[in-house]
């Protein structure tokens, strides 16, 4: 078992979004249109994705606090303290962000609009991954 494995950044988010506290908790919650912006090296992994596909984006949120164990679920102290895996709290010890998101529009094979992504902009692209419908999917 690798004990320090290695993420590559493949890009990154260019959004309205820049302030943490103001940000959607989800993308279906207001969130504005952003782009994906890749880099170079992957252009040819992207070649298949299209105009209105739906993707998981999984992003690197450089943002949190990694030592958060505990969190009150949507930052509401009504509600009892809980465990990160059990919600959807940035703060944890791998901020990895998971986004589904729909492809809106692709400009030059290498920045993609999307829609419903609430990450704040300059966030790292780690990864995307195909929303899968069936099990013939690959």
């Amino acid at each position: 078992m690798e004990e320090n494995p290695t993420l590559v950044v493949i890009g990154h988010v260019e959004s309205p979004l820049t302030d943490r506290e103001l940000a959607p908790k989800q993308g279906s919650e207001g969130s504005p249109d952003a782009w994906l912006i890749f880099r170079d090296f992957v252009r040819e992994a992207l070649s298949d994705l299209k105009e209105g596909d739906d993707v998981i984006v999984l992003t690197w949120l450089d943002r949190a606090d990694r030592n958060t164990l505990r969190v009150h679920p949507r930052d509401d102290p009504s509600r009892p303290l809980t465990g990160v895996f059990s919600t959807r709290s940035a703060d944890r010890p791998n901020p990895i962000g998971l986004h589904r998101v729909r492809i809106i529009s692709i400009v030059g094979g290498s920045r993609f609009l999307v829609r419903n992504l609430e990450a704040l902009h300059r966030t790292p692209i780690v990864e995307v991954k195909p929303v899968l419908g069936g099990a013939s999917d690959a």
